[in-house]
């Protein structure tokens, strides 16, 4: 398969050339270009392509003697409830607003940056069957105004050079044996190191190699480097006390234009109004509750007690769990106050017990840690800065460990911008998920916690291979376009996103958060050797925008922001938290043939 980039306007794009005919480009451009009314910091024009103008591309594999050939339908919503977070809970675990740009949630309604696999078990759901797996992808926005406040991607590089996001390790550690305190410490400080370095080796190669050379010679590495800290971490703490599992998530990281937003985030409201689409959703945002570490705080603990403050650190976790689900599921109710009173307050009280409990079975063998209180109080991040909700301040800065920032820029203004995402959040007119079958074999089940993302929220650094087109329209759904997509009168816009299914029986996650699965033969549904297959997702996503948005080149994907909302950069992203008994139902459903709900 061959590849092109294109410049326009002086950005970047790599397209895929096959899936959609070249000659489309001008065509396209000519249209949309002939209304003159694109605003400035929309996608460039030539992103944009009428649908009957992409060849049927979609291979559906003939099913086999074993083939498996139901279908396992969700009804989780259209996010309705305005779930909408910059966190990415798969891609960067612990870094709040690490997405750099807004996501639809729907399913799981506690899940954030900082949860854990037990407080998402403990969530409520927007899907009927009590389905708590996560769901979510970029949302899109209708962009009305021609001067609005919005860096590209070059402006955005050139206003200096990017640092290393990495998740935080301290702040996601079980309780550290006092044995293995010294050492844990020791390789935490490296993780310091290898991030710093990877920082200065930004510097001193800026500019160098082609579009791939950070993540091939600073990222890749740098990810090699710290699985295998991560690995001594875990074997230190796994003499003393239960191995922790799943460190080897922390281990991806990636660039952070932090520095470079100043002045270019949003518009704060002021100029971009709400879309005008009629699913528009409303100006609002479910915040999401920032409570101060305490498994960083810690030091070692004694060996007799390392059960006990595990538990209650388990505790915590699940408190905020619920206080973000509260948080969902109260939206709009009582005065100014109401947020203080009946979330952050009870928060508090309930930590400030459960710290007590850990400080106590501390003492009960070693000096009783000081200090913990302090730890109770929580805030909230990504709220709308109203007098008297209870958070003055709704970006409350960054802090962290191992040198990183654990927190980037927040969503700001009614709009929800960040970034350089700008413009009014369109509402799905319809959201479809479902689980399928394999046309050379039957399936097995999904491990839970799996962790999953479809696309690459950045082709552009990264390059294109783990990137899918995904725009089609209703009624051409035989072809997939890695072009936004210009539809006939009548005919709604729409998203189709197909995870790998081909699991490798062992891992929920990986260190790129790839390598457990993998995708299966396009031509005839065959998994690798080595790999079982599990219900293939599917998740479609469909939207009302009217057409002389579509025409004009007014509506665009949030994105990273060296991406300039580039729509090959799509991608959707999946926490399975289906019960047993559900998951059961799906893989009997799906081999054998039928369509449930």
């Amino acid at each position: 398969m061959k590849h092109a980039v294109f410049n326009t306007k002086s950005r970047r794009f790599r397209v895929l050339v096959g899936f959609v005919a070249l000659a489309v480009a001008g065509t396209a451009t000519a249209a949309i270009a002939a209304n003159g009314r694109q605003p400035s910091n929309a996608a460039p024009l030539s992103a944009f392509v009428p649908i009957e103008n992409v060849k049927a591309n979609v291979t559906t594999p003939r099913v086999g003697r074993d083939g498996s050939t139901g279908v396992f339908t969700v009804d989780c919503g259209t996010n309705g409830n305005r779930k909408f977070s910059p966190d990415n809970p798969v891609a960067q675990p612990g870094v709040k607003n690490g997405a750099q740009h807004v996501h639809d949630f729907v399913g799981n309604q506690s899940i954030s940056a900082d949860s854990s696999d037990q407080s998402l078990v403990d969530s409520e759901t927007t899907c009927r069957n009590g389905d708590r797996s996560s769901y979510f992808w970029p949302v899109v926005r209708i962009v009305e105004q021609a001067n609005a406040v919005g860096a590209d991607a070059e402006t955005l590089k050139a206003a200096g050079t990017p640092t290393i996001s990495c998740p935080t390790v301290a702040n996601r550690l079980p309780a550290v044996p006092e044995q293995a305190r010294d050492e844990v410490d020791r390789n935490l400080a490296l993780l310091d190191q290898q991030i710093a370095e990877a920082n200065q080796r930004l510097i001193d190669t800026k500019g160098q190699g082609g579009p791939n050379f950070v993540n091939n010679a600073i990222l890749g590495p740098l990810r090699s480097k710290r699985v295998a800290t991560l690995d001594r971490i875990a074997i230190a703490i796994g003499r003393n006390a239960p191995r922790p599992a799943g460190l080897e998530s922390l281990a991806d990281c990636d660039l952070s234009y932090d520095g470079a937003h100043t002045g270019h985030g949003s518009t704060g409201g002021a100029t971009t109004p709400p879309a005008t689409s009629p699913n528009a959703a409303p100006p609002a945002v479910t915040p999401t509750v920032n409570c101060p570490t305490v498994r960083g705080k810690l030091r070692g603990v004694p060996a007799q007690a390392v059960d006990e403050v595990n538990r209650n650190l388990d505790l915590l976790d699940k408190q905020i769990a619920e206080a973000n689900q509260r948080l969902v599921s109260t939206q709009g109710q009582g005065g100014p106050n109401f947020v203080n009173n009946a979330i952050l307050g009870p928060l508090k009280d309930k930590r400030f017990a459960t710290l007590d409990r850990i400080a106590i079975a501390i003492s009960r063998n070693a000096p009783r840690p000081a200090g913990l209180e302090a730890l109770a109080p929580c805030k909230l991040d990504n709220a709308n800065p109203n007098p008297g909700n209870g958070n003055p301040n709704p970006n409350p800065g960054n802090g962290g460990n191992q040198g990183n920032p654990a927190e980037l820029p927040g969503v700001q203004g009614p709009n929800l911008e960040i970034a350089g995402n700008v413009g009014g959040i369109v509402q799905p007119a319809a959201v479809k998920i479902e689980y399928r079958g394999n046309p050379t074999s039957k399936v097995v089940a999904m491990p839970k916690f799996l962790k999953a993302i479809t696309g690459d929220a950045k082709p552009t650094s990264r390059g294109p291979a783990n990137a899918r087109a995904t725009w089609t329209c209703s009624g051409f759904t035989d072809r997939l376009s890695d072009k936004y997509v210009i539809c006939p009168a009548g005919q709604k816009v729409m998203r189709v996103h197909d995870f790998a299914s081909c699991w490798d029986g062992k891992n929920t996650d990986s260190a790129n958060h790839r390598d457990h699965l993998a995708v299966a033969d396009r031509n005839t549904g065959t998994c690798p050797a080595g790999t079982k297959a599990v219900p293939q997702l599917r998740i479609s996503i469909s939207y009302d925008i009217p057409q002389d948005v579509q025409r004009t080149g007014r509506y665009q994907l949030d994105s990273f922001p060296e991406e300039n909302h580039n729509p090959f950069s799509d991608h959707n992203d999946f926490v399975n938290v289906n019960s047993d008994q559900t998951m059961a139902k799906i893989v009997d459903c799906v081999n054998t043939g039928r369509r449930c709900k």
